[in-house]
C-alpha cells in the first residue's frame, strides 16, 4: 500500500448532498472575472488545494481489471440517469481531488451520473504491474469508457483536468471516426497538450515549488515500485532529479516503451492530434497558467480541426478558475455544464450567484 496523496490527508471531502446549481447561461472565456485578489496564476493554482472542501455523498467504489492483469479503481455517483460523465484527474492527482468532486457535484446537479477514476498507482493503492500511468495511456481510459458503456447509458460525456485533459483529447483523437456514438463531447481544463513545452516551463527556476511537489510524490511511488521490482526500477540517486526530462528519461520512457523523454512527449502530446477529434471538444487554458507553454493555446483551425474549441481566459491559473459564489461552484464547473448541455441539445442557462 502506497502513502495516500498528501491532499487526501486530514479531512473528508464528502459529507453531504450537493448544493443547488444556480441558473446557467452559455459562458465563454470573457465571462470569467475573479476577485482582484485571485488575479494571479500562482494563487489560483494553489487556492483550491489549500482552501476548498467540496461536500458530496460518498461514492460507490468499484475495481475493474485491465487486459494486462492490472486494475483501475473507480468512484461512482449514481442517481439513475441515462447520461454518464467520466472524469479524469491530473498528474499525481486522484478521483477525490476538489476539482474532480467539484465538477462531479455540478454534473450530478444537472442530472448526470458521474464516474471518476484513478490512474494506475493513484488514489492511495499501488497497481500490480511495473508500469504506472502517463499522459498517453489511453488504453486505460478506453477501458473505463468501455465499462461505462456496458452499464447501458445512452449518452457519455468526458471531462479532464491537466494531464487528464491531454489524455481525454488524445483518446478522442485516436478514436477518430470510430468514436462510440454515445460519446457526445468533452470539456478539458488546464491541458498541457504540448508536453515537451510544458515540461520545459516547469523546469524553470520560478516553477521550482511545483516541480518539487511532483517529484516528492513521484519519489514515494518509485521507491515502492523499486521494492516490488528491484531488477527493473532503481531509485538510487533519485534526489538528483530536478525536472521531468530527467524523471521521464529514467522512469516513464523505459517502463512504457518509449525511447526517451522526448519520444514520450512527442508521441503522447494531444496537440498534433486535435484535428482528428470527431466530437465537440472544449479545451480551456488560462493565459496565466504557470504550467503551460505558448503552444498550449492553439487557435488555427488547421491545428484544431472542425470539432475542437479553445478558450483562453485571462485568469484561472492551473486547474483554478476559482469563484467565491454563494452556491460554491467554480467557473470551470459552470462552463463544463454549459458545454455538456449544448452538445446534448439541452438549453443552457448558467449564471453565478454573486
Amino acid at each position: 500500500m502506497v502513502r495516500q496523496p498528501s491532499e487526501m490527508k486530514g479531512y473528508n471531502l464528502y459529507k453531504a448532498g450537493p448544493h443547488p446549481l444556480t441558473a446557467v447561461r452559455p459562458l465563454n472565456a470573457s465571462d470569467y472575472r475573479p476577485p482582484v485578489l485571485l488575479r494571479s496564476g500562482h494563487l489560483q493554482s494553489a487556492w483550491p488545494t489549500l482552501f476548498r472542501k467540496v461536500e458530496l455523498a460518498e461514492p460507490q467504489e468499484e475495481t475493474i481489471t485491465t487486459p494486462d492483469d492490472d486494475f483501475l479503481k473507480l468512484d461512482w455517483y449514481r442517481q439513475g440517469s441515462s447520461r454518464l460523465a467520466i472524469l479524469s484527474h491530473g498528474l499525481e492527482g486522484h478521483s477525490r481531488r476538489p476539482y474532480m468532486v467539484g465538477l462531479a457535484r455540478a454534473l450530478l446537479q444537472d442530472g448526470w451520473d458521474v464516474l471518476t477514476w484513478n490512474f494506475r498507482s493513484c488514489g492511495g493503492v499501488m497497481n500490480k504491474q511495473p508500469r504506472y500511468y502517463h499522459s498517453g495511456a489511453t488504453c486505460d481510459l478506453a477501458r473505463v469508457v468501455e465499462h461505462g458503456l456496458a452499464q447501458g447509458y445512452d449518452t457519455l460525456y468526458l471531462g479532464g483536468f491537466s494531464m487528464g485533459g491531454n489524455l481525454t483529447l488524445l483518446y478522442l483523437a485516436e478514436q477518430g471516426e470510430q468514436v462510440a456514438s454515445a460519446i457526445a463531447g468533452a470539456a478539458t481544463f488546464s491541458v498541457p497538450c504540448d508536453l515537451a513545452g510544458s515540461a520545459h516551463v516547469l523546469a524553470q527556476p520560478s516553477r521550482r515549488v511545483y516541480m518539487k511537489r511532483f517529484l516528492t510524490d513521484l519519489q514515494v511511488k518509485m521507491e515502492e515500485k523499486s521494492r516490488r521490482y528491484p531488477d527493473l526500477i532503481d531509485v538510487a540517486g533519485f534526489d538528483q532529479i530536478r525536472n521531468f526530462q530527467q524523471f521521464d528519461d529514467r522512469y516513464t520512457a523505459p517502463l512504457h516503451g518509449f525511447r526517451d523523454a522526448e519520444d514520450y512527449w512527442a508521441r503522447c502530446s494531444a496537440l498534433p492530434r486535435l484535428k482528428d477529434i470527431r466530437v465537440p471538444a472544449l479545451m480551456v487554458n488560462a493565459v496565466d497558467d504557470p504550467f503551460l507553454s505558448r503552444n498550449c493555446f492553439p487557435q488555427a483551425r488547421s491545428v484544431l480541426g472542425a470539432h475542437v474549441q479553445v478558450e483562453t481566459p485571462k485568469w484561472g491559473g492551473h486547474v483554478g478558475f476559482v469563484e467565491l459564489a454563494r452556491d460554491g461552484y467554480y467557473w470551470s464547473e459552470r462552463r463544463a455544464v454549459a458545454h455538456a448541455r449544448m452538445v446534448t441539445d439541452r438549453s443552457p442557462d448558467l449564471q453565478a450567484a454573486g
